[in-house]
């Protein structure tokens, strides 16, 4: 992870404060930064092949952690790019919004994964990202990174990778909302899921999903009834076992034949 300690007793300039009150009223909240070397996931934000000086100098980019409640944004569509976030703990979606005011959910992020890199072309956000429960991420200025990874060409090919698994995300997701039937879109959405929860040391069969079914459809290209149909045939066929917000999978690889 990118961020060290931050200073606790220095004076907000004043041309901040404005954004300090918003965030906060927004629910969320600044807590000094952790250095990445206490954070168990940082092999997840840090390339492996990093030196101790050039950690160090990771280390001493100043940022802060931040706690979002659950429903609160973390940024909006359209709200100014400054900053990369990767989630320390909780669960985000990114939406976007339709003319009409309905809500089209773009992906969902769990601990460990990045937020934000949609501003870097246009230097405004082109979603929004919502809390689905109390979250913490850590905030990383994107000039002094972008600095960083001209003089760390490995922080520069992490950072190059990071915006290639968005590319490949997006792919994905058109692959899956052109060619897919509902039903394999369902058990495509939770084998991504549990990969993602068993790369970061999670159970890859067991976990709690904190997206609704409404958002999960939404994501998905179906509708809420489709969704809570497909899922009641999986678990009919005993393909996974969902009680609540609870999924355990129970055979991983008939769910792939699907």
């Amino acid at each position: 992870m990118l961020f060290a300690d931050a200073p606790t007793n220095s004076p907000l300039p004043f041309s901040q404060a404005p954004d300090l009150v918003r965030r906060l009223n927004a629910g969320a909240a600044l807590h000094p930064a952790p250095r990445c070397s206490q954070w168990a996931l940082n092999t997840l934000c840090n390339p492996a092949d990093l030196n101790a000086d050039e950690l160090a100098q990771v280390d001493s980019l100043v940022c802060e952690v931040r706690t979002v409640q659950r429903g609160a944004n973390l940024y909006r569509a359209n709200d100014p790019f400054h900053s990369v976030y990767v989630l320390r703990s909780g669960s985000f979606k990114t939406v976007v919004m339709h003319r009409e005011g309905r809500e089209q959910v773009t992906g969902f992020q769990i601990s460990g994964e990045t937020l934000g890199l949609d501003g870097i072309a246009g230097g405004q956000h082109r979603c929004g990202a919502v809390a689905l429960e109390r979250s913490t991420v850590c905030v990383i200025p994107f000039e002094p990174l972008e600095n960083l990874c001209r003089e760390i060409k490995p922080m520069q090919r992490h950072l190059h990778r990071m915006m290639s698994w968005e590319i490949v995300r997006e792919a994905n997701v058109i692959l899956l909302l052109g060619t897919m039937r509902a039903e394999q879109r369902v058990a495509a959405f939770l084998l991504n899921l549990a990969e993602r929860y068993g790369t970061r040391g999670y159970s890859a069969t067991e976990f709690n999903m904190r997206m609704t079914r409404c958002e999960i459809g939404s994501y998905l290209g179906i509708t809420l009834e489709t969704a809570s149909r497909m899922f009641s045939k999986l678990q009919q066929e005993r393909l996974v076992h969902a009680r609540g917000k609870q999924i355990r999978i129970l055979d991983s690889a008939a769910l792939a034949r699907l």
